[in-house]
């Protein structure tokens, strides 16, 4: 075959993985990745770069994300056509990859990629690189420019001020509405312009109202007096998940950032709300599991990164497991008394700390969505508790049954049965109060679940179990 007819025919295969339909356990990325891989194998640039010009940015950036290499990952970038579809793919690019697909650009050369995006974007993408790199980018950016992303570096990544937008769109409160709906026209610059919000002559935010609102008044109505006044605000050091939560609470589409003395600085839309959500939920879910190397750690981070963030969770269960056996030593008397008592300690262990992982799950998330607030302690606590009983009492009713049928011994049964429904009202106690009790200390009650609970609830089932049946051994044997 000519190399001309094999350039077309990579080109043909290449854009038909685009529009094809997968196989049976394959998805439509499954297979524009292993085009991308093939391609690269091969040196096709031209056939990669048709293939490019067809793609949404952050399909682009997500192939990205899955290339194996920094230099495949540069060649594919580098690929993409137009200054302004680079910068957008860089914007929806993973975190670690920024900085490798940039490693080789000249300052000027990225400047002009980040010319067509929000401050807030360019914001974010600096903050990724290198301190000098970043400078030396923003001294070639414009002067405007560069003093809006300057005023949003300024503050910490995960708070309202780190992830807002300087670009909104705000009028005086005596603006007319004719003269707000012309100069609306002219706004351009406005990241979304879902709200308008109404200052008064220090630039403090007094109202905001809708473009409905504004559409249906005389034209000669001052803003100040269709305004809606209670505007609902965060300032700029608010927590980025407490943002997320008063969006989602009061529906949302922007909300305004405001300074100490109430100077509107900037907004932050819903689709910077919606990847804050997403961080968060991360996460809590990495905390929970005792995996807390990051999300963007999972297919970059070496072993020993990753073992060594690991280890300190695996070292409490290590330690759990070591004060669990020395508690099955210390009743080594009673189980040489009563070897069927070995059966049921894994039950008793695993059905604990199971029903206390469910329970502080559930109460985890209520607190990350607001549905649950720390006064709400004792609402929850016996809600659970309740839960808790009609769970270890249909278990009990069951076990109790197997008990007798495995060894036909009623007495221990018992034993098992109220062992078991001691442990659940004990694990869900546990479960329940501590994320709270956290979160009223300040720290992240995600710490509470995941190994540190089940660990806990293996204990305090298996010390009840024994003590139990240490109590009982008459009637056992």
């Amino acid at each position: 075959m000519q190399p001309a007819e094999r350039s077309r025919q990579l080109e043909r295969d290449a854009l038909r993985d685009l529009v094809r339909e997968p196989d049976k356990g394959q998805t439509k990325f499954d297979l524009v990745l292993a085009s991308f891989q093939r391609l690269l194998r091969r040196g096709a640039i031209s056939n990669m770069s048709k293939m490019l010009s067809k793609m949404h940015p952050a399909d682009i950036a997500k192939v990205i994300e899955h290339l194996s290499s920094p230099k495949e990952k540069r060649t594919v970038f580098e690929l993409v056509r137009g200054e302004s579809i680079r910068g957008q793919v860089l914007s929806e690019m993973d975190a670690a990859d920024v900085p490798q697909v940039l490693a080789d650009i000249p300052p000027a050369d990225v400047a002009m990629l980040l010319r067509d995006l929000g401050k807030d974007d360019v914001a974010y993408l600096l903050g990724l690189l290198p301190e000098d790199q970043a400078k030396e980018i923003l001294h070639l950016m414009r002067t405007e420019d560069s003093s809006e992303v300057e005023e949003i570096l300024k503050y910490p990544k995960d708070t309202a001020g780190g992830i807002m937008t300087t670009e909104f769109f705000s009028l005086p409160e005596d603006t007319t509405a004719q003269d707000a709906i012309r100069r609306l026209q002219h706004a351009t610059d406005a990241e979304m312009v879902f709200y308008i919000y109404v200052t008064d002559k220090n630039d403090r935010l007094v109202g905001v109202l809708s473009l409905r609102q504004l559409l249906t008044v005389p034209p000669g109505t001052p803003l100040k007096n269709i305004m809606t006044r209670d505007v609902i605000s965060v300032s700029v050091d608010t927590d980025q998940e407490e943002v997320a939560r008063l969006v989602a609470r009061y529906n949302l589409l922007a909300v305004p950032v405001v300074e100490k003395d109430h100077t509107l600085v900037g907004i932050i839309t819903v689709d910077d709300v919606v990847d804050v959500i997403r961080e968060e939920a991360t996460e809590d879910m990495l905390k929970m599991a005792g995996a807390a190397e990051g999300g963007d750690a999972l297919l970059r981070s070496s072993s020993v990164e990753a073992a060594r963030s690991r280890l300190p969770w695996l070292f409490t269960n290590l330690v759990g497991s070591l004060v669990s056996g020395w508690i099955l030593w210390f009743f080594r008397y009673t189980i040489q008394e009563v070897v069927a008592i070995v059966s049921f300690i894994p039950v008793i262990a695993a059905m604990g700390g199971n029903v206390g992982l469910q329970s502080s799950t559930l109460i985890i998330r209520g607190l990350a969505t607001g549905s649950i607030e720390s006064s709400d302690l004792w609402k929850v606590f016996f809600r659970e508790i309740r839960i808790g009983l009609i769970l270890s009492v249909a278990c009990a009713v069951l076990l109790t049954g197997t008990t007798w049928i495995w060894h036909g011994h009623w007495s221990l049964g018992a034993v098992v049965g109220v062992s078991l429904i001691i442990a659940f009202l004990v694990s869900t106690s546990m479960a329940t109060v501590m994320p709270i009790l956290l979160k009223r200390l300040g720290v992240d009650p995600a710490v509470a679940a995941g190994p540190f609970v089940t660990t806990a609830n293996d204990i305090s089932g298996i010390t009840i179990y024994l003590t139990l049946a240490t109590a009982l051994l008459d009637y056992l044997k």
